[in-house]
């Protein structure tokens, strides 16, 4: 993936020096004392990738490693903190792909005769606050809708490689995509009417969710398609993506955490589907071939 680090875009709120949102001890992916990895899995199924953040009630385990800004509920303030080469790098590529997607989702949007609004990008150790609740690093990178902003912990790449997932530049970037792409479905109202048939009918709740979540990956394709148009990416670039979306498939997770693959309980899809609906709004460049629906009524 070709890009350039740059400065840090005005859309990130960089709480990496925060000591964390909430108090109280808690487990992170990796933590000793905890469930670990595998059976972290168990719970990760419903979080990583998403939209929703079903764990809001664990707290992470804290980290600490150049000066960055520290977030408070009353806004910035000075916190030093220390980071590595490699997690600067890392932010940065976040923080260019944040830039690059809202751009092209503000030209899309602009064709169809709609305005398109900036999401906020959230960089975070451990825990931090959000307003769906507690963020933290066990639940992956997810969007929340009621305060419009992404939340990611840099070291979920980490946990993504443990699960056999690429961890390459445009690997991340998909991840960055997907979370903008339910950020575009709150602007366009999908997610509100989402939240109406699940209260309607909630025996269709994971259905549902699995439907929003396979349309937030064919949305992180149509912004694909448009960085393969300018050159910015090859062959291999794609394939990273594709792993990294079925690493964390429905089934694939169950499976790496020792459980029978039940369809009947994903609320993200499966490993195929992920790929499938990302290549098409990656083949496509058509945010209107992203229709993952059907007949619901939702679009």
């Amino acid at each position: 993936m070709d890009w350039t680090p740059g400065q840090m875009s005005s859309d990130i709120e960089d709480r990496r020096g925060d000591s964390g949102g909430g108090g109280g001890g808690g487990f992170g992916f990796g933590g000793g004392g905890g469930i670990g990895i595998v059976g972290i899995l168990v719970l990760v199924v419903l979080s990583a990738v998403t939209g929703h953040n079903f764990l809001g009630g664990l707290l992470g385990g804290g980290g600490g490693g150049a000066p960055t800004q520290q977030m408070d509920q009353n806004g910035p303030s000075s916190a030093p903190t220390q980071s590595s080469a490699a997690e600067d790098r890392d932010a940065h590529l976040v923080s260019y792909v944040l830039d690059d997607v809202q751009a092209d989702w503000t030209k899309v949007l602009a064709s169809e005769g709609k305005q398109y609004r900036h999401a906020k990008l959230v960089l975070y150790r451990g825990s931090t606050y959000s307003g769906c609740g507690t963020a933290q690093a066990a639940t992956g990178p997810f969007y929340c809708p009621e305060d419009e902003k992404v939340y990611i912990d840099l070291d979920f790449w980490d946990e993504l490689k443990k699960i056999g997932g690429s961890t390459a530049d445009f690997a991340q970037a998909y991840v960055v995509a997907h979370e903008l792409g339910h950020h575009v479905q709150k602007i366009l109202g999908t997610e509100q009417k989402v939240q109406r048939l699940e209260q309607q009918e909630p025996d269709q709740q994971n259905h549902l969710s699995v439907d929003t979540e396979l349309q937030a990956d064919c949305y992180a394709g149509v912004w694909g398609h448009s960085e393969q148009a300018s050159g910015k990416i090859q062959e291999a670039d794609v394939d990273s993506a594709l792993s990294a979306a079925a690493a964390v498939g429905d089934d694939h997770l169950q499976k790496m955490s020792g459980r029978a693959v039940s369809p009947e309980t994903f609320t993200h899809g499966s490993a195929e589907q992920r790929q499938t609906w990302f290549k098409r709004g990656f083949f496509s460049g058509d945010p209107a071939q992203c229709n993952t629906f059907g007949g619901t009524g939702v679009q």
